[in-house]
């Protein structure tokens, strides 16, 4: 299994839960597609700066959506009973670790070979 305690995992799915409300109340907000600034009438500049606001906006967007799925993700993995496990090696995930980023798939050594093959 994963060594986690029935204590530290209710504290990481609290936190995963927290996240996802935290992020679909975000989306909410900006949700629909409206603008981030309404392009008036007005000099060059400050139109390339409304359609940098709203560019901002839309990459945010993106941003949250696939931050909530990596969320959900994690939160499925307690349901399976494989929450805390290296995706890669099958190994525990430190709670330290989980603290510091609930959502994480991968050990920290299998995530640090990750790391060095993207350099």
């Amino acid at each position: 299994m994963n060594g986690l305690h029935q204590d530290q995992l209710a504290l990481l799915h609290s936190m995963l839960e927290q996240r996802l409300s935290a992020i679909a109340d975000t989306t909410e907000r900006v949700s629909g597609h409206e603008l981030a600034v309404e392009e008036v009438e007005t000099s060059p500049a400050d139109k390339a700066t409304v359609r940098l606001l709203n560019d901002l906006a839309l990459e945010a967007a993106g941003h949250n959506a696939a931050q909530m799925g990596v969320i959900k993700h994690a939160l499925a993995k307690f349901n399976d009973g494989s929450y805390g496990e290296c995706e890669e090696c099958g190994n525990p995930i430190g709670f330290s670790r989980l603290q510091a980023r609930p959502e994480a798939r991968l050990c920290i050594g299998c995530q640090t070979r990750v790391e060095v093959k993207q350099k």
